[in-house]
């Protein structure tokens, strides 16, 4: 039997567990994209109940349908635009008169609705009570309580979305807000002359339209022009009479009454529905802020996290690192013996495996870091960080709210350009965008890994935690900067939210995880292999190579000889012999691999640019793997992989690597020249589209390229001369 279709839309304001609400709903049948026209994440899921097929749409949060920001402007425009059969709006019960303003507003469109008030374990904890039946009763509207992060109400919410589409009532038209005796005569008149001139053209709710135009939402008045091209222009100009008129009777905007007699309306609600019962009461998110806020200990306490966060990212993640190790070291021993010697052979072991496999080990990092991302977002840490810091962020120009996007970064800079969308001021956007990359992105921690495991051992957590902390400083210091030159002006006024503390559900931190990850499985399943082929192909080119000895005479002169003394000796003596010309073998066979690399492609590209990268440090290899790494950070290092440690018979390739890099002359002082270079330097090609898209400029695009490029070579000059003059080279 064919099923049913039903959209259902998940509104609400931000911090009111709509995500949480919509993983309970959907679980991993979710998808995320883009909403058409802007760069704001879309995630929509699917279930199937009772024989209906529902598409949960999670919309962006919002506090109101007077759109101010991008993530305002989807949200409604998804709720006007696309009707939906069932609007939820999530409300955290615990800030009850805050979430009815949004609430109210939803009631107003011609759509059915579901409140569902959430988080209703912390409102009874707090002693709170709300009775929801009176509140169904004074809106019309049905109400469900959910605990999200217990799952909770899941079932008896989906029950009321199918309850409420399968029913017949008529969309309530009472029960809503009246804006007094002046206004809505207004509204009841200019909503009659959209009726005479319209003949039905405009897409929305008449009354509602009045009450937008009224409000001077600019949106609306756009899309008036857009599809009333001929009576638009008379609209607006009757709107703004009306609007005139209203303003000279309360001297003051029409807006600001209309939004005074909507909080009336919802203290009146409130007086009805909402009591507490226990004076008394505890508020935890209060006692554990004096101590995570706390003007003296927060800072120290953030740092302490996000130190703790890098240590258990590289020493829980060891373990699993050398699992996958050991596969990907048999897959190419396994593969090696299975194909003949030839072109597909090298491609295959030293092109895909090794440069791949080279990335793939450090994906339990990867799913580490965002492991510990979620769990500062989902326990309401996240907010704090952004409180704390925003003294800190004054000192660049910046307020709190500029951290937020600062911290995603930390996950990846593509979306964390993306949330500066939230920010009101032009200026506070371009500046936050245009330090935003350095903020170390999870492409750049293989590196970290790499080089700070080869030569900092013990001590790699504290290296990389330092290559963080420096990515911050840096960002501090440009932006201020960039403030008092650039991008002059005022820090906008800005209020930090704190939401509530919540117990973080595993279910849903490790949805995050994954949603995320899946991200950095999909590169290596594309532009990885795709660059790791690439590398592979211009370092094995030219095959014919005149090299400066002739090793293969050398290897057979050495091999005959040890095989005249193998011949006559046996048991320990044997074994030594044996293990002398195996390393000898292989001495020689690395220093013609090495010199074949050399004078490829690759090679003559690299000492094209070694004398810009060799005053910080790098030779011809780690120059050429920087210059791959514009593609995609994760590339620098498969194209070590494939460099570094081609031809590498070792059972483990990231041991292979490791011990190929401290062969190549490289020092811990100039490997960490290195990852100073690649945590500033250019950022990936997806992160300059979204900062030309985010921008809508050139210039600042070009500008980040050159000046991240310019400040990376000057910081590494300075780390690397600098440590050689006082000894630590």
């Amino acid at each position: 039997m064919a099923r049913k279709s039903i959209t259902v839309a998940l509104a609400g304001n931000p911090n009111s567990g709509k995500s949480t609400i919509f993983n309970n709903l959907t679980g991993a049948r979710q998808k995320i994209g883009n909403w058409p026209g802007v760069t704001v994440e879309k995630k929509e899921g699917h279930l199937t109940s009772k024989g209906y097929h529902l598409t949960i749409v999670d919309l962006p949060g919002t506090y109101s349908l007077t759109a101010y920001s991008i993530e305002e402007i989807v949200a409604r425009n998804f709720i006007m635009d696309e009707k939906p059969d069932v609007v939820v709006d999530i409300i955290d019960a615990s800030n009850l008169e805050r979430n009815l303003y949004l609430a109210t507003q939803l009631r107003e469109l011609d759509t059915k609705v579901i409140f569902v008030l959430n988080m209703a374990d912390v409102a009874n904890g707090r002693g709170d009570k709300i009775d929801g039946n009176k509140l169904s009763e004074l809106l019309d509207v049905p109400v469900v309580f959910t605990v999200g992060n217990k799952n909770e109400g899941t079932q008896e919410l989906i029950k009321s979305i199918i309850s409420v589409v399968e029913s017949d009532r008529e969309l309530p038209r009472t029960r809503r807000v009246k804006y007094g005796k002046d206004i809505e005569r207004a509204i009841g008149e200019f909503s009659e002359f959209l009726r005479d001139r319209t003949d039905e053209k405009l897409p929305y709710n008449i009354r509602w339209i009045a009450i937008k135009l009224l409000e001077n939402d600019k949106i609306v008045k756009k899309r008036i022009l857009e599809v009333d091209s001929q009576n638009g222009e008379a609209i607006l100009r009757e709107a703004e009479q009306k609007r005139g008129k209203l303003r000279q009777f309360f001297d003051d905007e029409p807006e600001i009454v209309m939004t005074d007699h909507r909080y009336g309306f919802i203290a009146g609600i409130i007086k009805e529905v909402w009591k507490t019962v226990s004076k008394s009461r505890v508020d935890v998110s209060r006692q554990i802020d004096q101590v995570l806020t706390n003007r003296l200990l927060g800072i120290p306490i953030f740092v302490f996290f996000i130190w703790a966060m890098f240590q258990i990212t590289f020493s829980l993640g060891a373990y699993p690192m050398d699992w996958i190790d050991s596969g990907v070291g048999w897959t190419s021993q396994f593969t090696a013996r299975l194909l003949p010697e030839g072109i597909l052979h090298d491609l295959i072991v030293d092109g895909i495996i090794a440069g791949v496999g080279s990335v793939m080990i450090f994906l339990p990092n990867i799913l580490i870091l965002f492991f510990c991302i979620a769990l500062f977002e989902d326990t309401g840490y996240m907010a704090r960080a952004a409180f704390l810091m925003d003294k800190v962020m004054h000192l660049i120009g910046l307020h709190g709210k500029s951290f937020i996007p600062m911290l995603m970064g930390f996950g990846c800079n593509v979306p964390a350009i993306m949330a500066t969308r939230t920010l009101e001021s032009e200026k506070d956007r371009v500046l936050t965008i245009l330090i935003n990359p350095l903020m170390s992105c999870s492409a750049k921690l293989p590196v970290y890994i790499l080089l700070a495991g080869t030569f900092f051992g013990a001590k790699a957590g504290n290296a990389i935690f330092s290559i963080y902390a420096l990515g911050i400083v840096l960002a501090i210091v440009i932006g201020r900067l960039f403030r008092s030159t650039l991008l002059r002006g005022k820090i906008a006024p800005f209020v930090m939210e704190l939401p509530p503390y919540r117990a973080p559900m595993l279910r849903s931190l490790l949805i995050h995880m994954w949603d995320r990850s899946k991200i950095f499985l999909r590169k290596m399943g594309g532009v990885i292999l795709i660059g790791s082929v690439v590398v592979w192909f211009l370092s094995a080119f030219p095959q014919e190579v005149q090299f400066s000895r002739n090793y293969e005479m050398e290897i057979a002169r050495g091999t005959a000889q040890y095989e005249i003394y193998i011949s006559e000796a046996e048991g320990d003596l044997l074994e030594e012999l044996v293990r002398k010309r195996d390393k000898a073998v292989s001495v020689l066979e690395a220093e013609m691999t090495k010199e074949k690399v050399e004078r490829s492609y690759m090679g003559h590209l690299g000492k094209m640019f070694a004398p810009v990268f060799a005053p910080i440090g790098m030779d011809w290899r780690g120059s050429v793997a920087v210059l791959t790494g514009f593609v995609a950070k994760e590339i620098v290092v498969s194209t070590m992989g494939v460099l570094y440690a081609i031809g590498s018979e070792e059972d483990e390739r990231s041991e292979a690597l490791k011990l190929a890099l401290k062969r190549s002359g490289m020092t811990p002082l100039s490997a960490y020249a290195m990852m100073a270079f690649v945590l500033i330097y250019v950022p990936c090609l997806a992160t300059v589209a979204v900062i030309r898209r985010e921008t809508n400029s050139w210039k600042w695009t070009f500008f980040s390229i050159f000046y991240s490029t310019g400040l990376a070579w000057l910081v590494a000059f300075i780390i690397y001369q600098g440590g050689s003059v006082i000894g630590l080279g």
